[in-house]
């Protein structure tokens, strides 16, 4: 008997049809993998289920849950299966937390409203689930702020509030996206633990189709809010019988036309990292004393050359954004030095650092966030021109700007849009057309595609690859996916607890790693191959 039925489901918000007709089950005990491109409908399948839609939207079909009928239940009775019966993770772990809450006061306050547990009870309750995701106490105490994480310890904390009343039905909405490879082996290896110790039903949203194929007993492939393909995970992604299906697959293990290989060895070097250390306050214990400092980068040393392209891989907090920041000269080191086409970026101010701004740019890993919604795209993409030592004329500036847009794919037309008239992929792209107008020598990129579909991962990887053999620019790229660090960079350099531990070759650091922290991350890498292999060996 299946958990959660969902038949004819159709819904429309205003006059745009968003899902048509799907159908989906998920028995005690299962894993549904639902997948496909942004905006094909998987969020919205699940924000159904839950009943969060916006006012606007009207739904036809039926969604059974336990006996319940969703579509008919009452706000009173949805509250009561939220968080309760039916948790979810949320994709977006800083906007699914709230600020002014510690972690602890969050993963709590459901317990104690489905269960009226004591405060004690409730902390202590957390406290477990905190530590079994992965969050110490030790390091981790109920008392830190979600802005005291990184952005993988925070997803931490989500599914430790989703799971913390051991739900019947788990909706899972890309909930690895934020994570390092390892890590996220750790939490799928937890829900396969929920799984089978709760008979948990597990809906398991992602454009990943590795973690899917490792996870799900069956898949649903959506394309434009309509069932393309059904059926078992291992038969449905091996066989490809729909074309949609094959397209996915393909563009997964999408290896875009290598950048050139440049030999660090040979020029000048452009970017010189010194012995480089970071040192972050403790936290107060009292109100004359502090904790000891916490080093976040530990006498780091490396040197990339005009045009090259270096990964920068590593766990969540291991200090690669922190480092990323000093290079960009957001942030000064607490010692050490660091140099940029010659030039110490160390202790100088905002006007001695203008020249070094034109020839360095950064692309964030949300690019939604990294914009202000009231611009236009002109001004956007425009932003980075007040560095130029002769700042470009109305006519001439609008020119740049459509050249860029030009550049990475995008018309000069969008000029005129606002940011939330894009997909994810445009927006990452207009980031890109931001980072390039100036003509840069260096971008910063950090985890400029872990948000995307894999179609869309493609592209801009191609993108990438692309304005590197075209324009020169080297690039010091940020990932913890390292099928994207073997697809686009020359080098690799992995980082673990502030330090770089290992570097060389990509394909020689990844397929022979030698550090514990690079045999760990290789390790856990998911693979769409081995994990069909590994699917339909287990199926005999």
């Amino acid at each position: 008997m299946s958990l959660l039925e969902i038949e004819k489901l159709s819904l429309t918000i205003g006059s745009t049809r968003i899902l048509r007709d799907i159908e989906l089950s998920v028995a005690p005990g299962e894993v549904m993998g639902l997948v496909g491109e942004s905006g094909s409908g998987k969020s919205m399948t699940a924000l159904t289920v839950m009943q969060l839609l916006p006012w606007a939207a009207h739904t036809s079909g039926h969604i059974t849950f336990d006996g319940i009928d969703i579509l008919a239940a009452s706000e009173d009775q949805m509250c009561a299966l939220r968080g309760d019966d039916i948790g979810m993770v949320f994709q977006e772990p800083m906007t699914a937390l709230n600020p002014v809450k510690t972690i602890g006061e969050q993963v709590a306050e459901g317990i104690r409203w489905h269960t009226r547990a004591s405060r004690a009870d409730a902390e202590e309750r957390a406290r477990k689930m905190l530590d079994r995701v992965g969050l110490p106490a030790a390091q981790f105490p109920l008392s830190r702020y979600p802005h005291e994480l990184s952005g993988g310890q925070r997803q931490r904390v989500v599914i430790a509030i989703a799971c913390a009343l051991k739900p019947k039905l788990l909706i899972a909405d890309e909930p690895t996206t934020a994570l390092d490879v390892v890590l996220q082996a750790q939490i799928l290896d937890l829900l396969r633990d929920l799984v089978a110790e709760n008979r948990m039903g597990l809906l398991l949203i992602s454009h990943d189709l590795a973690v899917v194929t490792e996870m799900a007993d069956r898949i649903i492939i959506l394309r434009h809010g309509e069932v393309m393909e059904a059926g078992d995970t291992a038969r449905t992604l091996s066989e490809q019988l729909h074309p949609y299906t094959r397209q996915l697959a393909q563009a997964s293990m999408h290896v875009p036309a290598r950048a050139r290989t440049h030999d660090s060895g040979s020029a000048k070097p452009l970017l010189q990292v010194e012995n480089v250390t970071r040192d972050y306050p403790g936290r107060r214990t009292s109100l004359l004393k502090r904790a000891a400092p916490i080093r976040a980068v530990d006498d780091v040393s490396f040197s990339m050359a005009p045009g090259q392209s270096v990964a920068l891989v590593g766990r969540s907090g291991c200090g690669k954004s922190t480092l990323a920041r000093m290079v960009l000269a957001l942030d000064g080191p607490t010692s050490g030095a660091i140099r940029f086409r010659g030039d110490t970026l160390t202790g100088k101010s905002e006007a001695e650092l203008k020249p070094a701004r034109r020839d360095m740019q950064v692309v964030f890993q949300d690019p939604y966030g990294s914009f202000d919604p009231r611009q236009k795209v002109e001004r956007l993409v425009a932003e980075p021109l007040h560095v130029l030592e002769k700042k470009p004329v109305p006519a001439a500036r609008r020119e740049m700007v459509a050249h860029a847009l030009h550049e990475v794919g995008l018309s000069p037309g969008d000029m005129d849009k606002y940011p939330h008239e894009f997909s994810g992929g445009q927006r990452q792209r207009l980031s890109i057309a931001r980072a390039i107008i100036t003509r840069p020598k260096l971008v910063v990129a950090d985890e400029p595609v872990s948000a995307l579909d894999v179609s869309i991962r493609a592209q801009i990887l191609d993108l990438f690859a692309e304005l590197n053999q075209k324009l020169g620019i080297a690039y010091l790229f940020i990932t913890h996916d390292l099928t994207v660090a073997r697809a686009i960079t020359d080098e690799v350099m992995v980082m673990h607890d502030g330090k770089i531990v290992e570097r060389g070759r990509t394909s020689e650091v990844l397929d022979h790693p030698q550090s514990a922290a690079a045999k760990a991350l290789v390790a856990a890498a998911p693979d769409l191959h081995r994990a069909i292999a590994k699917r339909l060996q287990e199926q005999g």
